[in-house]
This record gives C-alpha cells, structure tokens and sequence, in this order.
C-alpha cells in the first residue's frame, strides 16, 4: 500500500487528487505544517527536505510533486490519468507541471516564505506585496499560452490536471481576481466537481 503524507492546504493536494483519480490503494496522512509536524524527528526520517508531499511506496519514498504525479500515473496505466506513450507529448505534460513547481509555486511562495529569501523585514514585506503581480503574471502564460483546454493539455485529463487546480484555488489568497483569467477559472469550476475532489475534501481532518 501507499503512504502519502500531505496538506490539504499544500501542494500535496495534487498528489492526493491524482490517488483518487486512480483509485489507488492508498493511505494519507494528513501533517499540520502551521503546527510545525514536518519538522519533527520521525518526518525528517522520511523526508529530510521538511517539505510534503512524500509518498512511500513499496521501493522507496519519492518527494516532489511533479515526480510523485509521474510514478502515480505510470504504476496506474488504465486509469483516467494514464501518460501518453509518445516521448514528445509527455515531455509537455512535464514541461507544464515543471512550470508550476518552479515558477508558479515559488511566486506564490513568497507571500508566506518571504524569509527565505531574505532577512530584512521590510525586504520580505516588499517581496510579499509582490505576490499577486507575480502569480497574476504565471496565470497569465498559463491562460495566454500553455492552456490548451477544455484540459490543460486539450482533450485528455491529465496529471497537470489536478496540479493546476491546486494553484487556481490559491488565487483569491494570493490576491489576484480569478475573472481576469476564465480558462482557468471554468477549469478550476469543472474540476470541483469531479469525484476526486469530493473525496479528497471529505477526507480532511479539521
């Protein structure tokens, strides 16, 4: 069995997701990072980048997003998120989650991570007040030039699915409009409504 650790509020909820979509046969356990459990002895142990999700499978544990993703997919090749076989078209689908981990998500980052990247206290309040040009700008690329729709990659689900959605529930929070950007938005509207994610919610532990 998996054993995925995550945060209904992180990154983690793509790879949560995408478990659901597969049907997997599967366990999460949900960490507090506010309450600071990614940092504790036994996680470290596990995953030594203090950071979610991790997935322990039966040779390993993996970590990174787009990686889990990958190896959820590919253990998993009759279901909805099955990767396409030619090279080309499965470069892309990396190409676009690749995006979101190391552009999207560290704009988005900086609205709570601001230390990381600096000391000065008003330094990390100029990189906060910076947050929602940034990630209006990723959306922008997203919804001008790599959104294909009705899915991210056009016709067929895929595993940038779930991965888009994640970051398109953050807008609001982030301080951008999500009217500015209705591809999106309508895909962030049909993916609320597919099974996955009523599961995945009924799942969360308050």
């Amino acid at each position: 069995m998996l054993k995925l650790f995550q945060s209904p509020d992180s990154c983690a909820r793509a790879a949560h997701l995408a478990l659901e979509e597969v049907g997997a046969d599967y366990e999460a356990v949900q960490m507090s990072l506010s309450g600071g459990d990614q940092r504790r002895p036994e996680y470290l142990a596990i995953n030594p980048k203090a950071r979610v999700p991790a997935l322990v499978t039966d040779k390993g544990i993996l970590t990174e997003t787009p990686a889990i993703l990958t190896y959820i997919a590919q253990t998993h090749p009759d279901s909805p998120l099955r990767l396409p076989d030619d090279p080309f078209a499965f470069a892309e689908i990396q190409s676009f989650n690749l995006y979101l981990c190391a552009t999207l998500h560290v704009a988005h980052a900086h609205k709570l991570r601001g230390s990381r990247w600096a000391d000065d206290p008003a330094a990390i309040a100029e990189i906060r007040r910076k947050v929602p040009e940034a990630v209006a700008s990723c959306f922008e690329m997203i919804e001008t030039r790599l959104f294909r729709g009705p899915w991210v990659m056009g016709e067929t689900f895929t595993i940038c699915d779930p991965y888009l959605f994640v970051f398109a529930e953050w807008m609001e929070g982030d301080g951008v409009d999500p009217a500015r950007f209705p591809k999106v938005l309508d895909h962030r509207t049909r993916m609320g409504k597919r099974p996955a994610v009523a599961r995945v919610n009924a799942s969360r532990v308050s």
